[in-house]
């Protein structure tokens, strides 16, 4: 989604970078960038639902449901702030 973006929307940031070679460094961090950001929006709404190891062993269809939502909201989140 990054390099879409770079290449529609900041044409000469991107052939800058293409051409100095840190393009694709960059792409790398803003990914672990955005993936560590996601893992912990993801952990910090889970402690605040309360949705526990318990929960999992207990009812393993709803912890996979909200577990699912949490990463959906939580790329949403990153897509808007860190990607773009």
């Amino acid at each position: 989604m990054r390099i879409t973006y770079l290449m529609v929307h900041h044409k000469g940031l991107y052939c800058r970078m293409l051409m100095d070679g840190s393009l694709w460094q960059n792409l790398h961090e803003v990914d672990a960038h955005a993936q560590s950001t996601v893992d912990a929006i993801i952990v910090g709404m889970a402690e605040i639902d309360g949705v526990t190891e318990e929960l999992k062993a207990s009812d393993p269809m709803r912890w996979i449901g909200l577990m699912n939502n949490y990463r959906h909201c939580a790329e949403e989140l990153v897509i808007r702030e860190i990607v773009y």
